[in-house]
């Protein structure tokens, strides 16, 4: 069986780490301290290789009892790789700060420092590169058609569609559905190879011939009920048994767990600005980033002022209010690029292409988004970030929220002067579903990485774009 495989597997790693830990740490010895020992007296500020080998024995458990605290050695057949290689660099910063702390409270000067550095960094390099060599090595056995988990559906719902489809377009996960049992789907229906082998009560003849690596709970919202019966059944099986809700229509993307006193809480939409510290580094660099920025392109500011004052009368900022941040408004700041406007006039709609209330310096301004400059003010004020949704005005807001679903959820975080929808050509008079599309991803998994990336890619795809008129 698969399930008694993983722990020969298991065992295999720990052995692989121990060897890793075990070469990592002697090459360091040896790049960093053999040429001090052969050029130095023994006792002058150079302990004795006994010294290091004691210390060795103390290391590799040390390292394989915190590899498997920081998850090392679960079952990672469908993980990214970079979920591997963070917590290879956690369990390391980790091992190297305690071997550090060791050092000073057993109080041993002559041990190197320079050594454990060079250690730290070749162990976290080496490991990385077995893990990942061990991996392409086992998603190719898995393609084969080698250590092939089986595993059976209980309920036909859009969520036993979705994880078919996954699971035949990833064949290195080496997962194979073996079948669907369901109450309302005809027995011998099929999808993408996958058939219907009976009713949910054909579990309880299945299991005990022991044939089955995995059992997926996929029940439809309308067979909750039976949640429980199905999967005490499956406990009592000893199979290992996961539960795939179908929440989709429910929480259409990406949900987590909150752990509230022991009650698992699923939170509808992982929205990481939330999070304080993230929030403080986001606003951080929108401070420092909207300063450089206004010293950087102050000669282009003032050259399109000078430029607004001498072509049309009227005021040289615009404003307009915008819905911020938990839907507050704000008055939003831009060189004024049209000529100046009722109110009735300005609420008829977007500019589209070779509007007349345009002016000719506007034009430019607009093709060039200098218009927008004025808004690291806004940023600068709190009221905006440099990253986030583009923010819309109340009146679009008031539509837009009743005709497409999730649109509000773009005000829980700042909006910014640029964003992911923008740097892929969403701007201007393009569709409002795919610019919220892009918003939602980019709310939904924000780092400061991204960021710079979307930075970044404002500079060449962001500034100038055919969709501004």
């Amino acid at each position: 069986m698969i399930r008694d495989n993983q722990k020969y597997f298991n065992r295999l790693l720990v052995l692989l780490d121990a060897l890793v830990i075990a070469a990592c740490y002697w090459l360091s010895w040896f790049l960093w301290l053999s040429g001090y020992v052969k050029r130095t007296e023994p006792g002058i500020g150079i302990l004795p290789i006994e010294t290091y080998f004691v210390a060795f024995a103390a290391i590799v458990p040390g390292y394989l009892i915190l590899y498997n605290t920081f998850d090392m050695y679960s079952s990672k057949r469908t993980a990214k790789t970079a979920y591997e290689v963070f917590n290879i660099i956690k369990a390391n910063t980790v091992g190297l700060l305690a071997v550090m702390v060791v050092l000073f409270a057993i109080n041993i000067p002559d041990f190197s420092r320079g050594m454990v550095g060079v250690f730290y960094v070749v162990n976290i390099a080496a490991e990385t590169l077995m893990r990942k060599t061990v991996r392409r090595g086992l998603r190719h056995m898995r393609k084969k058609g080698y250590n092939i988990k089986h595993i059976l559906l209980v309920g036909y719902s859009r969520t036993a569609e979705e994880y078919i489809n996954k699971i035949k377009a990833n064949p290195e996960w080496g997962y194979e559905v073996c079948g669907i049992l369901d109450d309302h789907v005809p027995c011998g229906a099929v999808y993408k190879g996958v058939k219907v082998i009976g009713d949910i009560e054909n579990l309880r003849m299945i299991l005990p011939e022991n044939k089955l690596d995995e059992i997926g709970i996929t029940l439809s919202l309308s067979d909750y009920d039976r949640l429980e019966q199905i999967v005490n059944i499956c406990e009592k099986s000893g199979v290992h048994t996961k539960f795939i809700p179908d929440y989709n229509s429910v929480i259409p993307s990406r949900p987590y767990l909150e752990d509230v006193d022991g009650l698992a809480v699923v939170n509808i939409r992982r929205v990481p600005l939330t999070n304080t510290v993230n929030m403080m580094m986001k606003r951080l660099v929108d401070i420092v980033g909207a300063l450089c920025a206004i010293i950087l392109f102050s000669p282009v500011m003032l050259a399109a002022a000078v430029g607004v004052k001498t072509t049309s009368k009227g005021p040289l900022i615009f404003k307009q209010e915008r819905v911020g941040l938990h839907n507050k408004p704000f008055q939003m700041y831009k060189f004024r690029s049209m000529e100046v406007q009722t109110d009735a006039d300005e609420k008829k709609g977007w500019t589209t292409k070779n509007d007349p209330r345009v002016t000719r310096i506007g034009r430019i301004l607009r093709k060039t988004s200098i218009d927008e400059l004025p808004q690291f003010f806004n940023v600068l004020k709190g009221d905006m970030s440099l990253i986030g949704p583009r923010p819309e005005r109340p009146l679009f807001v008031e539509k837009f929220k009743e005709e497409i679903p999730r649109y509000m959820i773009k005000h829980q975080v700042r909006p910014g002067i640029t964003g992911w929808a923008q740097v892929n050509g969403y701007r201007g008079d393009t569709s409002i579903r795919k610019r919220i599309e892009y918003d939602l991803y980019y709310i939904e998994n924000w780092s400061m990485a991204f960021d710079f990336k979307i930075l970044f890619l404002t500079f060449f795809k962001g500034f100038i774009n055919k969709n501004a008129y």
